[in-house]
Formats: C-alpha cells, structure tokens, sequence
C-alpha cells in the first residue's frame, strides 16, 4: 500500500533507498533515506536529475516512455502518474509526495498540484538562452530544496569531471563543424541550436556547433532541407528515430544524396534520446555520439 502506518513507509522508503543507490552515477554516496523527501515528477528533466542524486521520484508522469527513451533507471514500482500535461490527480494523491517536482512547460497545472504537496519548478528552456548551464545547476538547486546540498555540489564536480573525459576522447575533432538535426519528412529538418541541450552539449565537450545561432523554441529550428547546403564540411549529426517512410523518401531524394556531408559519408546517427531533458540525458547524448565518433576514426 502507498499510504501505510508510518512504520510501513519508512520501510518502503530505505527499500527505494537501498535501490536508488545501486543506480547512483560516479559512485555519489546517497543520504539516509529517512531525511529525504518522498517525490513526484511531472517534468522528465526534474525526474532525471532527481534520479541522478541517487533519490529517482516515487512517481513520474508517462513512465512507460520515461524508461524506453531514456537511460536513466527508476525503481520497478515507481508509479505512472499518466500524461505530464494532464496527470492524473488522484493517483498523485495516492502516492503522497512531500514535494512534486515540475517545469514552466506546467505552469498553468501548479495550482492542481500545490494542494497536494509543495512544487518545485525551475524554468530550464528558455528561447535565446543556454539550457546546459541550467541543468547543471538544477542538479545543485534541487539537491538544496531537500536539503543535501553537499550531495549536489559532489554530483555537479562529477558532472564536469565526465564531461571532461569525453572532451578528451575527441580532442581530434575539435575543428570540424557538426551540424545536429532531427528529420521529419524527406524536405524538412529540425536543427539544434546554441540554445539546446545538445547543441551545448557538443560545445561542452569542445566540438563545434555548424548553427552557431539560437531558435525560437529553444530546442530544435525547423528548416527546409535546402538549408544544410550552407554547411558542406559539416559532419551531419542525426538524433533520433526516422521513420521508415522518411528514411525510403531520404533515399530517394535528390537533395539529400546530393549534399556535400550526405557524398561525402560525413553523417552520424546517434538514435533516439530526449533533448528536453536534464544534465542525464545530456550525458547519454554526449557519450554516444563519442562512441560514434570514435568507431569512425
């Protein structure tokens, strides 16, 4: 039961305790489970990073997904709280979060949440603005509002300290231009911009953004495909799934086979991962492209 005698959540929280720290990056020591507080996310960004403080929350808004598009692991009786932009209120109140953790994109669900516990909510995308800072930084501000602030400053040096190691293993590309997308159909693509998780990723560990600019969405620009023209020696970046017909179109099209990277074989893929996440997703995004990086040297 979610709601037992005290004696019963107590023990439930040293079990997510026990198995929250088997999970813990970089070997970070958890604090005891009975001084933490029980969460719940709405945000995956929040979710994350709660997770990577070794304290995953006790609930999160579209699991099912949460668990498949990332790979940040959460205990196997976390509960779905059903959709982030409309989560199922009574199942919140089930789960009984001393703290509820959100985003701005929820903004207008806040007053719904905040009779059943406190939130937390730090704006993280903003359009203009980098979003790598921010996330780091999340991972300091949350792990003061559950008063371990010792624990987010020891999680952001180890942040830093793998970003570091990655910059390392590709010191060899720091020249070469990348150019990060997405590809909806076989005419147009979404472009990650200095703005982005990943577009300050690269430049995290010292490669170069080809999109030297912001979007309008803090995330991704969709352009017409004619606009990677612009860029011939970039290295094409390819971040998640295309879908079969798109990738049958691509393969047919006559614009992209006749792209300068596209004849060159300067085109990476790195799969499917969530560019509106927190500082985890930042570092799956960045490891993998380094494994892809380093398979082509």
């Amino acid at each position: 039961m979610v709601n037992g005698p005290a004696t019963g959540h107590l023990t439930r929280r040293v079990l997510l305790g026990s198995m929250a720290s088997a999970l813990l990056p970089w070997n970070i020591a958890p604090a005891s489970a009975a001084s933490r507080p029980r969460l719940a996310a709405i945000d995956w960004a929040m979710a994350e990073t709660a997770a990577m403080l070794g304290h995953p929350p006790a609930a999160i808004a579209e699991l099912r997904s949460f668990r498949h598009l990332l790979e940040t692991q959460v205990p196997q009786d976390t509960v779905d709280l059903g959709l982030r932009g409309s989560p199922n209120l009574e199942t919140l109140s089930l789960v009984g979060p001393d703290l509820i953790l959100s985003s701005n994109y929820y903004a207008a669900y806040t007053p719904k949440l905040e009779p059943i516990a406190p939130v937390f909510s730090q704006p993280l995308f903003i359009a203009g603005e980098p979003v790598l800072p921010k996330v780091m930084e999340l991972l300091a501000s949350l792990a003061e509002r559950m008063d371990l602030p010792q624990l987010g400053q020891d999680t952001k040096r180890a942040a830093a300290d793998r970003m570091a190691s990655l910059r390392r293993r590709v010191e060899r590309w720091n020249s070469k231009p990348f150019l990060l997308i997405e590809i909806g159909d076989p005419r147009h693509v979404r472009i990650y911009g200095t703005d982005s998780l990943f577009g300050g990723m690269i430049e995290a560990i010292g490669l170069r953004n080809a999109w030297g600019a912001g979007t309008r969405f803090s995330f991704a620009a969709p352009v017409p495909m004619e606009n990677i023209v612009q860029f011939p020696d970039a290295w094409i970046v390819i971040t998640g799934d295309v879908p079969v017909q798109t990738e049958n179109g691509l393969s047919r099209s006559a614009l992209w086979n006749a792209l300068p990277s596209v004849r060159a074989g300067r085109v990476l893929r790195v799969g499917d991962m969530n560019g509106f996440g927190g500082m985890p997703s930042a570092l799956q995004f960045a490891r993998e492209l380094v494994r892809v990086l380093e398979e082509r040297a």
